[in-house]
């Protein structure tokens, strides 16, 4: 703590560049100036299973929180990807495979250190400086260090997870059938649909190499009599070629998503949608189904509302609760990089009358661009995140980009 606020003094007092974080590096951005503060080694991780408090410090990932609280029979509501870190996560809001039945990750976060530009170390909750509590709930960046966090546990006695994978042939079917089953699904349900396009290359198995799948994700808090009655018209939809779907120890929540551990370079952009019907899923297929021609390796539907369209006591800085789906678009591969922002405002033009007015910041992509980090927010929550940046800041950004 001592060492942040002795960096953050020497930012302010240098004045030649800002002030940037980073603390696991998944998502982090090239860093040209100014001073760089790493949080790695702040990875602490403490849980009172009395309180179903876990206390967690910036460098922390979600695996180490998952495995630490677990024991105990309670689990946070973390990603999708346990390898990500937990602070930068928690403040851009953060979406997870429980999303519909927990809401956003940051409704959980309690109180946090944070060590402001003037270098002045603050605990931030709704009794103290709530306005910035407010802000750092979904408003990402821009004021301060987050030290440490404490979120809110909750308990998962059973968690009826998994995904089911299906081929190429399929996905038409597929992708219909979700689409139908989301305008009645149960809310404490979770599902989201990913099209995967291989590449053929030869570092992947033999059996991924130049294919395109299907994965529909699903997960249930609660006994697998019902999780299994509330899935089975997914699981009727098609014959799958793998069905993981079952009861599922709350320490392996990640494999809800399988996303992969080891970090690499991506290239990723998201959008919220109104809402799909079958013109959406006719576009989606025509672009992104069999025998398309996507320039993306990875294609995401997420369906939200439920407890992502509940604000929590007092409110917080988190944009797109009024959204009814997310959709990701993104690729693993360097080479491809440069062809993707053009492909992806042709996604969006595609899809133009389903987009919603605003997103959320985690979905924004990569580079924080002109007019997308504007439209992360609703007016009036950008107008307020403003003032209290402007509150606590030395030279308050009006973009602010940190590397989590």
């Amino acid at each position: 703590m001592h060492d942040i606020s002795v960096a953050t003094r020497i930012a302010a007092e240098r004045g030649d560049g800002p002030l940037q974080v980073v603390a696991t590096g998944h998502g982090g951005v090239p860093v040209t100036s100014g001073v760089l503060v790493t949080t790695r080694r702040l990875d602490t991780v403490r849980i009172d299973p009395d309180a179903r408090i876990a206390t967690i410090g910036a460098g922390a990932r979600w695996a180490a929180v998952v495995a630490a609280a677990a024991p105990y029979g309670l689990a946070p509501v973390a990603g999708g990807s346990t390898s990500v870190g937990v602070v930068g996560y928690l403040v851009g809001g953060g979406l997870g495979p429980l999303a519909r039945s927990h809401g956003y990750s940051s409704d959980y976060l309690v109180a946090a250190t944070i060590v402001t530009p003037d270098a002045e170390v603050l605990t931030v909750s709704a009794e103290q400086h709530p306005d910035l509590f407010w802000a750092v709930r979904g408003g990402r960046g821009g004021f301060g260090v987050i030290a440490e966090v404490h979120i809110r546990l909750v308990e998962l006695p059973e968690l009826y997870a998994g995904s089911l994978t299906f081929s190429e042939e399929h996905i038409a079917t597929v992708m219909r059938g979700w689409a139908n089953w989301t305008a009645h699904a149960d809310a404490r349900a979770t599902t989201s649909v990913v099209v995967i396009n291989f590449p053929d290359l030869e570092d992947l198995p033999g059996h991924l190499r130049g294919r395109r799948m299907l994965r529909l994700r699903f997960a249930f808090p609660g006994a697998a009599s019902e999780g299994e009655a509330i899935v089975k018209p997914l699981r009727d939809l098609a014959p799958a070629l793998v069905d993981a779907v079952g009861i599922l120890p709350i320490d392996q929540v990640a494999r809800i998503h399988d996303d992969p551990e080891d970090a690499g370079p991506s290239w990723f952009r998201g959008f919220m949608l109104t809402h799909i019907d079958h013109d959406f899923v006719t576009t989606f297929l025509h672009a992104f189904g069999s025998g398309g021609d996507s320039t993306f390796m990875v294609v995401e539907l997420r369906h939200l509302g439920g407890a992502t369209a509940a604000d929590v006591i007092g409110g917080s800085a988190v944009g797109g609760r009024s959204a009814a789906f997310s959709l990701s678009l993104g690729s693993p591969f360097p080479p491809m990089f440069p062809s993707l922002p053009a492909a992806a405002l042709d996604v969006a033009r595609r899809l133009e009358r389903w987009l919603a007015p605003e997103t959320t910041i985690n979905l924004i992509g990569n580079r924080i661009s002109e007019g997308r980090y504007e439209k992360s927010w609703p007016q009036d929550i950008l107008d307020r995140l403003e003032a209290v940046r402007s509150s606590v800041a030395i030279d308050p950004p009006t973009r602010p980009v940190t590397a989590t």
